[in-house]
């Protein structure tokens, strides 16, 4: 099964055959069924030949955009090719991409229910054509992945299939409505006016808004999308991380200043809005690695529930609501320390994150900057003391973050985590870092008691019960880490562990008692 080479047909508009000119509302899911119907040259409809696109059809992914961002990944600077390819139009971007990067087709999210439906149609005799815009050899390894085609119609280097183009070859190929044709987007239309039927199959928000615009409406598989994949995909449990913005106002015992209690919420914000949108990011950089783990191939990018084009739009939305908020309520040394924070964190997702150690210094500097953000926010100076224990304990959790996976990684007889710079033998060394990290975090903290305790505390001998406190739970994390029962970030395991919970709370009680 050969790719067609594409021709660049030169037209100011499709024959009158094709119909161009026909449209008509949609009302219901299925408007009829093709079995029964007949075609207008009095063909059986499954003897008509079925074209269905790819990207956003048949898959619930766009092709392209997952090979881009592979390569930007690889290397960031591959942005400016990326630009260079794009001027000199979308058939050449199409395939120097393609020449660069391979897809794992296999693990490409697709679309059951409208794939169940085309192998029905395969059943029953019917020619089934892939015609999609793209690139030859990305469409050669669907046709691997989907053996159900029989015949194929792609892009080439110098015509992109899509829209009208795509229109003039499939009118070429079986004649004015001598086709059905199977699409989701906008620019479909071109191709269902010339087509004898349309399939719509998860129709974006530009064709749902001009539904009524498409013609023949034969079939109408709507998407499913979960009200919970928007906040999965921000992670907003995460959010609770951000509290740290409040360690300024706490260290300095300012719990019933309205001014410093409002300025830290403002920076809690901020931060909520920017981590999100770094966490979307990160999960569009990581989508081949992420498909291939058993838990992180349920996120909401990696299954297809939300779309890249969605994701980055939400990225960036995100982001530049971080940055009003800070800019307009805090000033700009807190955008600086914020901006700081998401350079930090692109960096982390595009090249740290897969190098050993490297990582877990950026991930506990990540929590410093949040501390770091509430100084900004409010004014008030952090101390070395608090810099000093937040860098061991938040270095000992990101430790422990890491170790939980690699446990992971041998209970499955797996040895090399994607994207990572460790690997399974790297375990009992990384334990051994962060428990002594861990266990830094809380001579830092004895030593600060003894200090600055009578300075800054009416009763400082009460503030000795922290440190056993401290010791019970991050003995408790790292014991749970070795039996291989942390399965999530520590920080979120302690939102949900009731000892831990308990012993927050006996902490504060301390601090209490001992202002």
């Amino acid at each position: 099964m050969g790719c067609i080479d594409v021709v660049n047909p030169r037209c100011d508009g499709l024959p009158m055959s094709c119909g161009l000119e026909d449209e008509s509302p949609v009302s219901g899911s299925v408007l009829r069924e093709p079995v029964a119907t007949e075609a207008k040259d009095g063909v059986g409809a499954t003897q008509v030949p079925l074209c269905v696109d790819l990207d956003g059809t048949l898959l619930r992914t766009d092709t392209l955009l997952e090979s881009i961002l592979q390569l930007v990944r690889r290397a960031p600077l591959n942005v400016v090719r990326l630009l260079a390819w794009r001027l000199r139009g979308k058939p050449v971007l199409k395939a120097e991409v393609a020449r660069r990067v391979e897809l794992d087709a296999t693990s490409l999210p697709e679309r059951a229910e409208f794939l169940a439906w085309i192998q029905q149609q395969k059943d029953m005799g019917r020619k089934l054509v892939l015609c999609t815009g793209a690139a030859s050899r990305v469409a050669h390894s669907m046709t691997e992945r989907f053996p159900l085609f029989d015949h194929v119609l792609c892009s080439d280097a110098n015509s992109n299939l899509s829209g009208r183009t795509k229109a003039l070859r499939l009118v070429a190929e079986f004649g004015g409505a001598g086709f059905d044709y199977a699409g989701n987007a906008l620019r479909d239309l071109h191709v269902w006016r010339a087509a004898r039927s349309a399939i719509v199959v998860a129709p974006t928000l530009p064709l749902k808004l001009q539904i009524g615009r498409v013609p023949r409406i034969e079939r109408l598989f709507q998407r499913s999308l979960s009200w919970r994949a928007f906040p999965r995909a921000i992670r907003a449990h995460q959010w609770t991380k951000n509290i740290l913005v409040f360690a300024p106002v706490v260290g300095a015992h300012l719990f019933a200043d309205p001014r410093a209690l409002t300025l830290s919420a403002l920076a809690f914000m901020a931060f909520c809005v920017t981590a999100s949108g770094t966490y979307i990011v990160n999960d569009l950089l990581d989508l081949p690695s992420d498909r291939h783990h058993p838990a992180k191939r349920l996120r909401p990018f990696a299954n297809g529930e939300l779309t890249i084009a969605e994701g980055a739009a939400a990225a960036a939305a995100l982001i530049t609501t971080g940055f009003l908020i800070g800019y307009a309520g805090l000033g700009w040394k807190f955008c600086v320390v914020l901006s700081t924070y998401l350079l930090v964190t692109l960096w982390y997702s595009l090249s740290l994150k897969r190098r050993a150690i490297t990582d877990i210094l950026c991930l506990a500097s990540l929590y410093t900057l949040r501390i770091l953000g509430g100084s900004a926010a409010t004014g008030i100076e952090p101390s070395f003391w608090l810099l000093a224990f937040s860098m061991f304990l938040f270095l000992s959790l990101a430790a422990a973050k890491r170790s939980a996976e690699l446990g992971a990684l041998d209970s499955r007889k797996e040895q090399q985590a994607g994207g990572r710079g460790y690997t399974v033998q790297d375990l009992p060394l990384l334990l051994a870092f962060g428990v002594a990290a861990a266990y830094s975090s809380v001579l830092v903290l004895a030593l600060y008691i003894f200090h600055r305790g009578e300075i800054l505390y009416a009763r400082p001998e009460i503030l000795w019960l922290l440190c056993p406190a401290l010791l019970y739970w991050v003995s408790r994390i790292w014991l749970k880490t070795y039996r291989r029962q942390l399965h999530e970030d520590p920080v979120v395991f302690a939102l949900t562990d009731r000892p831990s919970l308990l012993i927050a709370l006996a902490s504060a009680a301390l601090v209490w008692l001992a202002t």
